[in-house]
């Protein structure tokens, strides 16, 4: 197959994910589709490294990864990860609820050691993925090896359609309360405040016509290399994941007038990296065999499902007590099954559905995407990686 071939087909299966959402409402989000016609394409005729062969080794999608999570950091303000300090707890009770639940339940009917693998996947990323089937591996459990990539692989078939459905409802009640003018004025103040361009304080002096977009580039690299530098200086003493660190220091670098809000996008290379990033992703399904699906079917399943019914419960009694909706309580705590850039895409997709209005649609997303920003990155990004590192000690 040739590269232009992979990259055509890759990048057709996304299109009809979009056109899929785009029909439904997103009522059936894009991210569900093209993992499901990924899978097909692994199973059939796909070369097991399409993606790479189509132009996006991991190399590249870990780059566009610093890029947008940099990126991501300048659309919250040091005043708004302060206000969402609601949102961190109830990410960390969801985490909490999988944990209870699957170390009780779970281990009642799959056994100690399969919860044991199960739990730092289901809420995280392919880190703690891999930190488990590695774990596993050396502890002699080849099956539950396969099991703990296989739960980071299909753990979004569960998250996808129920961040999607209960985005919807919030969204729809927001929509209704800014339509009567009952939004919090402060609230709609994020709002406008989110949107504008903001002055490079550091660069005022420059001439527009010199801010390029590989100016752009530049400052937004720059940042996030600084983030990874900080991370590996750290490392003796204490371990941060430097995509952490990089959407921090988005949040400082545009707060001190270092980058401009969305500067990925004003540099006209947001599109691209989403492409790249969400490839690299569903290259993971590559490694969900028919025999390994059928062989962890049953304990796959039911590990999703008691991890959700988990989340659902300790989301919904954390979120009454903070007096955040259920819908958006559930929806930050669904982050930990996908996390970034699932959770921006899919919020996007919900609010696109919603309006068409250009206010409203800002309205919902500063009501929506910081909570679910930074529930994926407390989720997956930072907790499934110490749970990682604690669980594996169990095998």
């Amino acid at each position: 197959m040739s590269q232009l071939l992979a990259l055509v087909i890759v990048v057709f299966i996304l299109l009809v994910g979009d056109l899929v959402a785009v029909r439904t409402k997103a009522w059936i989000p894009s991210m569900f589709v093209s993992a499901v016609l990924f899978l097909i394409g692994y199973w059939t005729f796909f070369p097991k490294e399409i993606v790479a062969l189509a132009g996006v080794p991991s190399a590249v999608a870990v780059m566009m990864m610093y890029l947008l999570i940099t990126n991501m950091g300048t659309l919250l303000s040091i005043k708004e990860l302060k206000n969402q300090w609601k949102t961190i707890v109830i990410a960390l009770s969801g985490i909490l609820g999988i944990v209870a639940v699957l170390l009780s339940v779970g281990t009642l009917i799959f056994g100690f050691q399969t919860m044991v693998v199960a739990v730092p996947p289901l809420v995280g990323g392919v880190v703690s993925a891999l930190i488990m089937s590695e774990g596993a591996k050396e502890a002699g459990l080849a099956s539950l090896s396969v099991f703990a990539i296989v739960i980071y692989v299909m753990q979004g078939f569960a998250g996808y359609p129920l961040t999607s459905l209960v985005l919807k409802k919030e969204g729809k009640r927001l929509l209704k309360q800014y339509r009567e003018g009952t939004l919090a004025a402060g609230e709609v103040a994020v709002t406008v405040e989110s949107a504008p361009q903001v002055e490079l304080k550091l660069f005022k002096r420059l001439p527009a016509k010199y801010n390029t977009e590989f100016f752009k580039f530049f400052r937004l690299s720059l940042v996030a290399y600084l983030a990874y530098l900080t991370s590996t200086l750290l490392a003796p003493i204490v371990s941060i994941s430097p995509f952490v660190l990089a959407l921090l220091f988005g949040v400082i670098a545009t707060s001190v007038g270092f980058l401009e809000k969305q500067v990925l996008q004003k540099a006209n290379g947001f599109g691209m990296a989403i492409l790249v990033l969400m490839l690299f992703i569903f290259d993971g399904l590559k490694q969900a065999t028919p025999g390994m699906l059928l062989e962890i079917l049953v304990p796959l399943i039911g590990t999703i499902i008691l991890g959700v019914i988990g989340m659902y419960i300790f989301s919904f009694v954390v979120g009454k007590i903070l007096k955040v909706t259920k819908e958006m309580a559930f929806a930050v705590s669904l982050t930990a099954l996908y996390g970034f850039p699932a959770d921006y895409i899919i919020t996007n997709e919900v609010i696109n559905s919603l309006t068409d209005d250009e206010k409203e649609r800002e309205a919902l997303t500063s009501h929506m995407l910081p909570p679910m920003l930074v529930g994926g990155f407390v989720t997956v990004t930072i907790v499934s990686v110490v749970l990682a590192g604690i669980f594996v000690g169990f095998l």
